[in-house]
Parts: C-alpha cells; structure tokens; sequence
C-alpha cells in the first residue's frame, strides 16, 4: 500500500475560503500537484514536463 501524501501549499497562501492554491506532495519517485479547490484532480508531470512547466512561468514571470 502507498503512503499517504502530505500535501504542502505556498507560504504564499492565506487560508482564506476565495484563495485558490496550488498544493505539492513528494513522493518517492515523482511530484504530485493539485488545486486546492479540486483536490481530487491530480497532476503527477514526468521530470521533463515538470522542468518545462516551470521554465516556461520563470520566463512569463521575469520583472
């Protein structure tokens, strides 16, 4: 049987009911992502999707 997740989310998060989240959960071999007001959807990205995931919001994002 798989151990449970832990689920993190952003320091950035208020807890507020309106604040959407995206949370984290590591697993042994792969990230499992969620948003916070749909926990049953679960995104488990392959390295290589994760990687160009979040390259692609570092270069949106750069000030």
């Amino acid at each position: 049987m798989p151990e449970p997740l832990h689920w993190q989310k952003s320091s950035f998060s208020t807890g507020d009911a309106d604040n959407n989240c995206l949370e984290i959960a590591a697993a042994l071999t792969t990230l499992h992502l969620r948003e916070s007001d749909d926990p049953a959807t679960l995104l488990v990205p392959t390295p290589t999707a994760l990687n160009a995931m979040l390259t692609a919001l570092k270069d949106q994002f750069k000030v």
